[in-house]
């Protein structure tokens, strides 16, 4: 029988690959979508695209798989990444899923001066990364980084990816509004890829944060809209903006 369940599988696959499941899958395919041998599914590895795939062989610990044929293409996100700050869990989780929803190529937690939370679980968040990825149909999985400093990653910027800054302080600042904001909207000055997202903390930056920003010069600083968003509103809106204007939605 055909199934509608998806798989992200670490291992690279291909024609006649066997791909060994982990307990979790194994757990994932009998005990939740009730699955057994000879069932197909749909697998992909964020490389090859997506392939079904046969059980082979299914107990209660153990079981493999066999890819048969490739059913659609690799489709990669265009080359955009994700900045925030992170904060409480499942908000932070909300932003990781989003992200890779709506088509994050990196997705990279940063340190800011008001940063609430100093920590994250990398390996809790890359997993709801894959989740996403496998709800939503893509066969890309965003790498998530560990948390970093946002002043290194200033130091350390790549030449040529621009950085959208979404200042929420451009939203009251009457100069910045007049010459931008009755001209072009925020879609028309967003710059294409490469490029990178950033969303700071529900503090909001600090006033030395916002002037170094302002001053980098791969800085492409916008407002989105004349409302204080939440940090998770705000990443989903500034992501949904860029894909509509630059990415891949057109």
């Amino acid at each position: 029988m055909d199934s509608k369940v998806r798989l992200h599988v670490a291992a690279p696959v291909a024609s006649g690959q066997a791909v060994e499941l982990s307990r979790e899958q194994v757990h994932y395919l009998s005990g939740v979508m009730r699955l057994s041998v000879g069932d197909t599914l749909t697998v992909f590895d964020g490389r090859s695209g997506a392939w079904r795939a046969r059980i082979a062989t299914l107990s209660k610990r153990s079981g493999e798989l066999t890819c048969e044929e490739q059913v659609a293409p690799q489709r990669d996100p265009p080359d955009l990444w994700l900045l925030f700050a992170p904060i409480k869990k499942a908000r932070t989780d909300f932003i990781v899923e989003k992200a890779t929803e709506l088509g994050s190529a990196r997705i990279l937690p940063v340190r800011t001066d008001h940063t609430n939370s100093e920590r994250i679980r990398r390996d809790r968040l890359q997993a709801h990364a894959i989740e996403a990825a496998e709800q939503c149909g893509g066969t890309f999985v965003p790498e998530v980084d560990e948390i970093a400093p946002l002043s290194g990653l200033l130091d350390d910027w790549p030449e040529g990816r621009a950085l959208i800054f979404c200042d929420e302080a451009l939203s009251e600042d009457p100069t910045w509004r007049e010459a931008n904001g009755s001209r072009t909207s925020t879609a028309q000055r967003l710059p294409p890829a490469p490029a990178a997202i950033l969303i700071g903390p529900e503090g909001g930056f600090s006033p030395e944060e916002r002037e170094r920003l302002r001053a980098h010069p791969a800085t492409a600083a916008i407002a989105l809209g004349p409302r204080i968003l939440r940090a998770d509103t705000a990443a989903v809106a500034a992501l949904t903006l860029w894909q509509t204007a630059q990415g891949d939605w057109g």
